[in-house]
């Protein structure tokens, strides 16, 4: 079969590997019909992730057609078609008892594209099937079910539910990329007085006025402060969500945060960020950080399913798996392509 395979930092190819076979009987071989990019690939070919190793296959996210299960597998079958997700459960161990399956200590959590082989290829070995993925329901097309394997609950967990956004909050979401907009959009299911979407491309900022922000403001020449504070009566934002992963988005986070408030770290750091805790401490400023666990993978299934959450609306681009190292050029290059997300289907 062919893969994106990882072969250290700045260096990927589209090249025939082995296909996976069954080693643990809780496996399942799922062909991988439908994928996408996300932007901690890029983190990891940036060389941020050092526990990504060469020849690892990337990817994390897809929906796919059940081809072989292990003898432990008992809730999906050769030919079901299924919504693979981006962390993998043991289902027993004290984090995945309690809901945080993205600390699973039985080799579970994010492995996938990371620790083992991933989704950006034609097959892929699941560990954990059994409640590691989701029968994809009737009527609810690819595309929008791809965004459960990551970027939706990760929005919503990391961002929205660990900032604790309340009805009436004011809230700035720095960084308006696939994650960033996943936030912006679960904010709503709450009723926040304002969305602030923050971003350096205007293309990006388009398109979260789209996805339900109230204000956008350009930082690329611009500080954001003197418009948030004008918003806020001089106090600054209930909720700052970082989404984009470096030290300038985080720090900016921590001076729009209002006395009281609620700073969320989602987005995924590979350098030192100054935490300026002279500053903080003082105001009661709470900061959370987190890896996505999926708890809330079934509750936005249903919201998809009924017409709450329109999931599809990320997708701006889709190639052939063929195209693989096409896909990755523009969806790299977002803020010339206007990528969001790009969808990846079987040839």
């Amino acid at each position: 079969m062919k893969a994106v395979v990882f072969h250290g930092p700045g260096e990927k190819a589209w090249e025939e590997v082995p296909e996976p076979k069954i080693v643990e009987p809780g496996d399942a071989i799922v062909r991988v019909d439908t994928t996408t990019i996300c932007g901690t690939d890029l983190h990891i070919l940036k060389g941020d992730v050092p526990a990504v190793t060469d020849g690892r296959i990337l990817g994390h996210e897809g929906v796919g057609t059940v081809e072989e299960v292990g003898s432990g597998v008992s809730t999906i079958q050769p030919g079901d078609r299924v919504l693979i997700s981006c962390i993998s459960a043991c289902g027993r161990c004290r984090y995945c008892r309690v809901g945080a399956y993205g600390q699973c200590r039985n080799e579970g959590g994010w492995i996938l594209g990371h620790l083992i082989d991933g989704t950006q290829a034609e097959y892929v070995r699941l560990p954990y099937a059994d409640t590691s993925t989701y029968k994809v329901p009737e009527g609810v097309p690819d595309e929008a079910l791809l965004m459960l394997s990551d970027i939706l609950p990760t929005g919503y967990e990391v961002g929205v539910l660990n900032g604790k956004v309340q009805p009436g909050d004011t809230v700035a979401v720095v960084g308006a990329g696939p994650i960033g907009l996943s936030v912006i959009l679960g904010a709503q299911l709450f009723s926040p007085q304002h969305i602030i979407a923050i971003d350096l491309a205007d293309s990006r900022l388009e398109a979260a006025k789209q996805f339900g922000a109230t204000e956008v403001i350009n930082n690329s020449d611009t500080d954001p402060l003197p418009r948030i504070q004008e918003l806020t009566d001089g106090l600054g934002v209930d909720v700052a969500i970082e989404a984009v992963g470096i030290p300038a988005t985080f720090e900016l986070c921590t001076r729009l945060i209002r006395p009281g408030g609620r700073v969320a770290n989602v987005g995924v750091h590979g350098e030192p960020a100054t935490f300026h805790l002279e500053d903080l401490w003082i105001r009661n400023v709470t900061v959370t950080t987190g890896l996505v666990d999926t708890y809330s993978t079934p509750t936005l299934l249903r919201l998809i399913e009924a017409g709450k959450l329109d999931a599809a609306k990320f997708v701006t681009h889709r190639f052939k798996m063929s195209e693989f190292m096409e896909a990755y050029d523009t969806f790299s290059r977002a803020g010339e392509t206007g990528a969001l997300k790009v969808v990846v289907t079987r040839d």
